[in-house]
Order: C-alpha cells, then structure tokens, then sequence
C-alpha cells in the first residue's frame, strides 16, 4: 500500500504528465534501491558506479543533455523535483545528476558540433564522464583570480596551471579548463583536455568529511597542448560558460539540500511517532511540535523559492542569476539547520552511524559551501540589490529628493 508523502506533491501539479511520470520513476528508485543502497555507499569514498550506471540507464543521467545528441532536455522545474527526491535518500545520487549539469555544461553550450557528436551521446549514456576545472588554491568563487594560463601556439594552445576540489577527477574522460590568455588576463578561455594528455596529472583522491561516493582530487597542467578544435566557446567566453555551468549547478544545490532537509524530517517525525518520553509520545509534546512545524514551514517557503527560480531559467529571465544565489543560499543553510534540528530531536539515535542523520549531517554542510559560498551569495545578493534600488521605482511613502535632506 503507498501512503501519501509527508510534505505534498502540490509542486508536481506544474508539470507535465511525462514529467511526472519521470518523477514516480525516481521516487521508485529511491524507495526500491538508492535509498536502501544509500548507508552503503557511503562508507567509503569511491565512485558510486552502480548508482551512476542506474541513473544513467534509466535516463536520469540524459535528462541534462538536448534531445539531438540523445538526451531529453529537462526542464529545469522538473530537473529540480528530481534532484529533491534523490537527495531525500542519498546525497550522492543526488550529487551525480548535478555534478553532470556542472562538468558537462560547458561542453553543450560551447563546443563544436563536430565534439558535441563526438562526446555528448557517450555522456548521456554514462559511457562517457567529463570534470569541470575551475577552482584552483587561489581561485573559487572568484572566478576572475584565476591563475592558469592558456599559451597561444601555431594551432592551439599550451594550457599550465592548478586545480583542486575536483569532482569526478578520478573517473572522468575529458576535463573542461578554464583559464586565462597569457598575454591578455582579462580575455578568459574553456577547453577540453583528454584525460591522457601529456603533461596532465590527476593527484590520488583527497579525503573528505562527507558526501561520499564522489571522490575529488586536484590536477596539475604543464604545457598541455591543446587543439584550437577543442576550444569551447570563443576566446574571451571561457568565463561566461563557468558562469552558465555553476547557475545550474548552484539550482542543483539548493533541490539537493531540500531534499535532504525533507528526509531529515520525514525521519526525525517517525521517530517522534515512535518514541515515548514521560508518557507520552514525542510527538504529543508541544516543544517537539513546534520544532517540527518551524522545520516543515520554511522547508515550503524555500521549495516556493526555488520554484519560483526555476521557472526564471526556463524562461530565460535576466535575473535568473540573482535569484538562483538566493535559492541556494536559503535552501542551503536551511538544511544544515533542519538536519542539526532533526538529529537533536532523535537524541543518541541520531547520532548513531547506523542511522541515516548521522551521513545526512556530514552531508550538508558542503552544500553551504560547495559552487560558492553562503558569504558569497550573500554578497552577490546584496551587490544587486543596491544596484537595482538605484534605478528602481521608489516607494509612493517617500517625499521627492534626497532622503538625506529627509
């Protein structure tokens, strides 16, 4: 017998009816497999292979990629209802379709037709994996601190630079560079570097608090030559197509810390339903109840958000970039407070490795920080913000002139 879900499936409402069925899809897989799987993976930090060779086959994977090269060019208000509901489970399922999104972006929007025929049919099958190589051990979120530079040779270019934290880098086929002119470090460039390369060095896996299944490790460039084919975009488009790849990665963090906070308390409520203290159940007392609904209230304000959000990339809206900070931002450290809340309130039994709070708690705290930091949003935020009061309607309370001379 199915019992309706703890929080409503009233967003699903906005979809298709395919789209929903994809979202019944993954819910089954979740419910039959990934989560039962999820402790599993978890223990140590290798590739998931069996969840990403799922996900691949069931075409979870494919839904990042255009219908031309075999994929199902998901709309970003369903991508975002996948992602929740893999992330209820298992972070690492969840990781891998938006770990897809953020090392493959760059490739969609700016390579060649003649790559795009070449790798992207692999990569929505799985066959195929790419990492995306931007941060470096000066560089993150500032994307234009970055050191690595691209050499113009007859022909191509000779890539030297470093990265770290990243994803995928023990697996994947191709890695995206991103970089800058040597003689112009203003003019920002991408390109695809084959994993064999001579000169391309990947360091072993770095271990990690959390988000296992997903292993990270750094890369190391020296004089990589690269084919001007290989080039994604045009010179000078290297730092628009990262901006493009962590937007949707930044989407993906948010659905995936929603989806986790939605797990924190779908357990942390049976637990309440479970336990007795002082004659009663948890659940009956008040303090456990106001917990819950504090909990359960800004998890759908911040569902709303994102919603909201993700229908502003499907329209193509200018904003969209502002208001993605946003999602992530609240969505994020929602989260890390949800699943804190969630594991006090289940007590020592939270605690435990053999329940799902303990990997849940690990989890979440690298989607504050991970595709930007919540201090960076809130920078981003606020930056925009005053530069739209400037030309912004003002409020009809204010008088004319300067509120100084108020």
């Amino acid at each position: 017998m199915n019992h309706p879900t703890l929080f409503g499936d009233h967003f699903l409402h906005r979809l298709t009816s395919d789209e929903q069925a994809m979202v019944q899809r993954v819910r089954g897989l979740c419910r039959d497999t990934l989560g039962p799987q999820a402790a599993e993976v978890a223990r140590q930090d290798v590739f998931a292979w069996d969840h990403f060779r799922l996900l691949a086959r069931e075409g979870i994977v494919a839904t990042a990629f255009p219908r031309a090269y075999g994929g199902s060019d998901a709309r970003q208000q369903l991508r975002i209802r996948i992602i929740e509901e893999l992330g209820r489970v298992c972070s690492t399922s969840a990781s891998l379709i938006t770990g897809t999104d953020l090392s493959t972006r760059a490739i969609v929007a700016g390579a060649s037709e003649a790559l795009k025929q070449q790798l992207v049919p692999g990569l929505c099958t799985g066959e195929l994996q790419a990492a995306f190589g931007l941060t470096e051990p000066e560089a993150g979120s500032d994307v234009r601190g970055l050191k690595t530079v691209f050499r113009r040779t007859p022909g191509g270019y000779s890539i030297t630079g470093r990265k770290k934290f990243i994803t995928r880098a023990s697996t994947a086929d191709w890695f995206v560079i991103v970089g800058c002119a040597e003689d112009e470090p203003s003019t920002f460039l991408a390109a695809l570097v084959p994993r064999d390369a001579p000169g391309f060095t990947i360091s072993p896996d770095v271990g990690k608090l959390g988000w296992y299944g997903v292993p990270i490790a750094s890369l190391s460039l020296t004089q990589v030559a690269v084919p001007a084919s290989h080039r994604l975009g045009a010179e000078g488009e290297g730092f628009s197509l990262a901006q493009d790849a962590l937007l949707r990665a930044r989407i993906g963090h948010a659905a995936m810390a929603l989806g986790r906070a939605i797990g924190a308390v779908e357990i942390a409520a049976a637990y309440a339903v479970d336990r007795s203290v002082f004659g009663k159940t948890l659940g009956e007392h008040q303090g456990v109840q106001w917990m819950l609904a504090d909990m359960a209230t800004q998890i759908e304000a911040s569902r709303a958000l994102l919603s909201l959000v993700a229908e502003k990339y499907d329209r193509g809206d200018a904003d969209v970039a502002t208001y993605a900070s946003m999602a992530k931002l609240q969505a994020t450290d929602l989260c890390m407070k949800v699943v804190t809340d969630a594991l006090q309130l289940t007590g020592g039994r939270g605690y435990l490795q053999d329940f799902p709070l303990e990997r849940f708690f690990r989890d979440a705290k690298l989607n504050q920080i991970g595709e930007g930091s919540s201090e960076v949003h809130k920078t981003v935020i606020g930056r925009d913000w005053v530069r739209r009061a400037r030309g912004a309607e003002r409020n009809p309370c204010l008088h004319e002139g300067s509120l100084v001379d108020y």
